[in-house]
């Protein structure tokens, strides 16, 4: 990930009702939610919501598939994953192994089984 790409997805988040939607989706793991339960649950207008949902989609932070007549989002853990890496790569004075713990703690919880990459954690 390079640094246009961090500003982007940072830019993506830093907005109250994105935010919430993203946490939102973390807490509903690889099988997302449709866009309307999205909106009921945070009580964002349906239009209000498609637009947070596209910022976020195009940051890297979302993906969307069609199932019947609902889209369901759900958080894009490889771009999620590229975002704290990058933000955490060069902490502790060129000593990355003592980030790693909190990276490993972030990401198996979450992310075991839920990357597209097909490499097991």
């Amino acid at each position: 990930m390079d640094i246009i790409t961090t500003v982007k997805a940072l830019g993506a988040l830093a907005q109250e009702s994105r935010l919430n939607a993203f946490r939102l989706l973390v807490q509903s793991g690889p099988a997302g939610l449709a866009a309307g339960e999205i909106a009921r649950r945070l009580e964002i207008p349906h239009n209000t919501l498609s637009s947070h949902l596209a910022i976020l989609s195009n940051a890297g932070l979302l993906t969307s598939r069609r199932e019947s007549r609902s889209i369901i989002y759900s958080i894009d853990f490889d771009g999620t994953r590229d975002l704290l890496t990058f933000l955490m790569e060069d902490c502790c004075q060129g000593q990355p192994e003592l980030c790693s713990p909190v990276l490993d703690s972030l990401l198996s919880g979450c992310c075991a089984g839920a990357n597209t990459s097909g490499v097991t954690q």
